[in-house]
């Protein structure tokens, strides 16, 4: 489980990041580029993953 949560969180960040290039306008490809409202869904996808991945590592109590 602890891969799979690692897996999906580092693509929701990666996701993130690229769709926060393609709305600042910084990668100007596709339909995306120069769209502000995909730089702010991008934070929002980054931070989710981000939360995936504290969630995933975490240590639990034995």
């Amino acid at each position: 489980m602890k891969q799979i949560l690692n897996i999906v969180g580092t693509l929701f960040v990666v996701i993130g990041i690229f769709w926060i290039l393609q709305g600042t306008n910084i990668v100007k490809t596709g339909a995306m580029a120069g769209q502000s409202q995909w730089a702010i869904i991008g934070v929002v996808v980054g931070l989710v993953g981000i939360g995936v991945l504290v969630f995933g590592n975490r240590r639990r109590p034995k």
